[in-house]
């Protein structure tokens, strides 16, 4: 689980309290359960379609695609009373998805502007990729670019996130001021 720049203890009480509320059978295995400033996501896997006798790689595709739908509309009512409640309790917002035959989909996400200073080298690259129809805008040039950056430096970034975490440890372990 990852907790962005929160305590380890809170994200075993956020592990916890969600898993308290999910009934046990919706996942596969615990799921992923992601934390920032604004945002909680909660993935699971579901298990993946069994393969029939001469069944394609896209016919089991659509079976896993239809197997997300299904669990979306199936469990909707619970989800938004658990995130409802997680909303008021953490004051962040809830996004939920599966994972199915190895493919990720998220039925909510929330989308945060985020402040930026880029020079003209930098708007650049973004309009290159806007001009080239990689992205629409420079908003979703930009969030190209980091999930780019995400997928191609996820070694690193799990290191620094560890990283991140000892000196939240050290920080908690040390003296307190009065």
């Amino acid at each position: 689980m990852s907790t962005g720049d929160e305590g380890s203890s809170a994200g075993e009480r956020l592990r916890g309290w969600f898993a308290a509320r999910m009934p046990g059978d919706w996942f596969a295995e615990a799921p992923e359960i992601n934390l920032d400033r604004e945002e909680i996501s909660v993935v699971g896997v579901l298990p993946t379609p069994e393969a029939s006798e001469g069944m394609t790689d896209a016919e089991r595709a659509k079976a896993a695609e239809g197997r997300s739908r299904r669990f979306r509309e199936q469990t909707r009512q619970q989800r938004v009373e658990i995130a409802r409640e997680a909303e008021h309790r953490f004051g962040r917002k809830v996004s939920w998805g599966v994972i199915c035959n190895n493919k990720k989909v998220m039925f909510t996400t929330f989308s945060v502007p985020v402040m930026t200073r880029l020079r003209q080298p930098e708007r650049l690259v973004l309009d290159t990729l806007v001009d080239a129809g990689v992205a629409r805008s420079r908003s979703d040039a930009l969030a190209w670019c980091v999930r780019l950056v995400g997928e191609h430096e996820d070694t690193w970034l799990a290191d620094l996130r560890g990283a991140l975490r000892h000196v939240e440890q050290v920080r908690s372990e040390g003296p307190r001021s009065s």
